[in-house]
């Protein structure tokens, strides 16, 4: 991609830098390792044209990324046109003043690419690391958030809240290259989340994992009509969508290849919360059903099931989670390859 081309649907890849054993052969990376390769998975997809890479943030030892944005500092030296985006950043218990300052310095150091996508975070492990109380939850985001949007907004700030201490005409520096760096808020299923990122104005990431994405038309809806009612434009209010991927040169073969590390990834992350099973061959086969969010299959398969989700929410960017569940690193470089050539060329193309 040559810098300064922009597409009307972006495409792009994240991570969540989960550290899993390969189920096949029980190896598992060192942290080292994962971030080594996350890096080189960034540049690959810049070199091969996609438009957005995201680092998500956890505060535990079997995922290796707890700071994006110092990660999206390396991976920034190391590409040249990619956007740059947390995928999440935990918002309620990040301080906000913080939170700007480490994306406006990495907006200068990579050329105006950097983003922000704001959540509430799927563990609750960062609230009692930094003093915070999950009694907040709700109370936290929202405030951050409100936080977060003026802080983008202004130079000097005068504020007051709940739960972190007043700013007096505060300097906020440093400011990133354009008047503003891009926000987005991830939403996992709920209308409250969907109202909050409307009357917010900032765009609104959906993250669909499984089931029939016909369930979150409604959340789009919402969004949308909260959006226009706390007036904001239509313009304003970017719809992504985020998804596991895995691809190969037929479905079948997809299927039979990333079945191991779909169960594993299940498995352990539902582990962590205490109610870890292995998925059955059947029931991932309607899992990964043609009707279905999760993106397993042949480039033309995967091709289709972006066009019917672009058909029900008419979102303007989709990104990739290519990695989960110990997947050895040469079959990342694979997925990104054919997203790349073989799925985002024909995506791109029939919506415009």
């Amino acid at each position: 991609m040559n810098q300064g081309i922009i597409n009307e649907f972006e495409i792009g890849v994240y991570t969540l830098a989960d550290i899993g054993p390969d189920p096949l052969t029980g190896n598992t990376v060192s942290a080292k390792q994962r971030m080594e390769e996350i890096i080189k998975a960034a540049q690959l997809a810049d070199k091969s044209g996609l438009d957005v890479f995201g680092v998500g943030e956890h505060h535990r030892l079997d995922y290796a990324v707890s700071s994006p944005a110092v990660v999206l500092a390396a991976i920034a030296y190391a590409t040249k046109n990619i956007k740059l985006t947390s995928t999440t950043s935990v918002l309620s218990t990040l301080d906000p003043v913080r939170l700007f300052e480490d994306f406006a310095t990495l907006d200068l150091i990579s050329n105006g690419r950097a983003e922000i996508l704001a959540g509430r975070g799927a563990f609750i492990e960062s609230f009692p690391l930094f003093g915070y109380s999950t009694k907040d939850y709700d109370d936290l985001f929202t405030e951050h958030m409100d936080l977060l949007i003026q802080l983008n907004k202004n130079e000097k700030l005068t504020w007051s809240g709940k739960f972190r201490p007043p700013l007096n005409n505060a300097e906020i520096s440093p400011r990133p290259i354009h008047d503003q760096i891009p926000i987005w808020i991830g939403v996992g299923g709920t209308p409250e989340s969907a109202v909050r990122a409307g009357r917010f104005g900032v765009g609104m990431a959906l993250a669909i994992l499984g089931g029939n994405p016909r369930r979150f038309k409604q959340l789009v809806d919402i969004y949308r009509q909260a959006g226009t009612e706390a007036g904001h434009s239509i313009e304003a209010l970017k719809i992504g969508v985020t998804g596991h991927v895995f691809i190969a040169e037929t479905t079948q073969q997809a299927k039979d290849e990333f079945y191991p590390y779909y169960w594993n990834y299940w498995y352990y992350v539902n582990r962590q919360r205490g109610f870890g099973r292995k998925i059955s061959r059947e029931e991932f086969e309607q899992m990964a059903g043609p009707e279905t969010a999760l993106f397993v299959g042949s480039p033309e398969q995967i091709v289709d099931k972006v066009l019917q989700q672009h058909e029900l929410f008419g979102h303007t960017r989709f990104l990739a989670q290519v990695d989960i569940g110990g997947l050895p690193f040469n079959r990342v470089v694979k997925n990104i390859e054919l997203l790349a050539s073989e799925v985002a060329p024909k995506i791109r193309k029939a919506i415009r």
